[in-house]
């Protein structure tokens, strides 16, 4: 990485221990942009180390498995998502065919499901509109694919607080998927979601600040999903230290982290629920 010009700085500070009125004013608003990035980059290090309420299953309130969409289902009825031990559960009960939370019956077919959905879309649930926009992103549930009203509704989401909306905000706009690209707006929206303790968005910033050369910033992010039972953050800062970016200290430290999160995450009934493939 380059180094600014030396010149302009020493010049300001120069000026102002001159006691210059009109530098030292024009400085204010350089050193308060300084220090209100540096607050925030606090606030994103030091928070969303932990994975929130709602990335536990809501019967045996173990934290899901990582990443979640595998190794749970959601239920359109009440937006509940249930890892695939409880639903392997639900079944031996014989209740295959409603809510393992809730109770209540499984949609037979697509326009019953999008009516649950849509109910608690006009409520303001952030997950429900989350989960609307990703399938009209997809042409899922018979919709027809229709991105802008996908980023609009993932936008209504993320605005409600919802971490998964800001991830699908991010990826689609650091990439340009479908979108005008803006790699900034994209940073932006992974940061809000690994604040909230989205594991994948983390990772993408540990892998943003990596290409851009700082690797011990990367490996702080890495670290952090790592500790949350990302594996992929953990096999990030295993090459990091095979290529020297990365201190043997610092992949330990992340082995433990890794190693804790996912014991933390099983049970029989889980380990059952991979056996019979589910």
């Amino acid at each position: 990485m380059s180094e600014g010009p030396n010149d302009g700085s020493s010049c300001g500070i120069v000026a102002v221990e001159m006691g210059s009125f009109e530098d030292g004013d024009a400085r204010r608003p350089v050193q308060a942009a300084e220090e209100t990035a540096a607050a925030f980059q606090l606030r994103l290090m030091s928070s969303g180390h932990e994975q929130p309420e709602g990335h536990a299953c809501p019967i045996c309130f173990l934290p899901f498995e990582l990443p979640k969409f595998q190794h749970s289902s959601l239920n359109t009825c009440c937006m509940e998502r249930v890892c695939k031990g409880c639903v392997l559960a639900a079944l031996e009960l014989g209740i295959g065919d409603r809510c393992p939370f809730c109770r209540t019956s499984h949609p037979d077919d697509e326009v019953s499901t999008l009516a649950m959905i849509q109910k608690r879309v006009d409520k303001g649930d952030a997950d429900a509109i989350k989960f609307l926009a990703d399938n009209y992103w997809f042409g899922d549930l018979g919709l027809a694919k229709n991105f802008p009203r996908a980023i609009e509704l993932w936008t209504e989401a993320a605005e409600l607080g919802s971490m998964e909306a800001h991830y699908q905000l991010g990826e689609t706009s650091y990439h340009g998927e479908r979108v005008e690209k803006d790699e900034p707006k994209g940073i932006h929206h992974w940061q809000q979601a690994a604040m909230k303790g989205d594991v994948i968005s983390r990772h993408r910033l540990g892998a943003v600040e990596f290409d851009e050369g700082n690797c011990n910033l990367a490996v702080q992010h890495f670290l952090i999903s790592a500790n949350m039972g990302y594996q992929d953050s953990l096999d990030e800062i295993k090459d990091m230290f095979k290529d020297g970016y990365a201190t043997k200290a610092q992949y330990a430290r992340a082995l433990r982290g890794y190693q804790s999160a996912v014991e933390g995450m099983k049970s029989p009934q889980r380990k059952e629920a991979k056996r019979l493939g589910m």
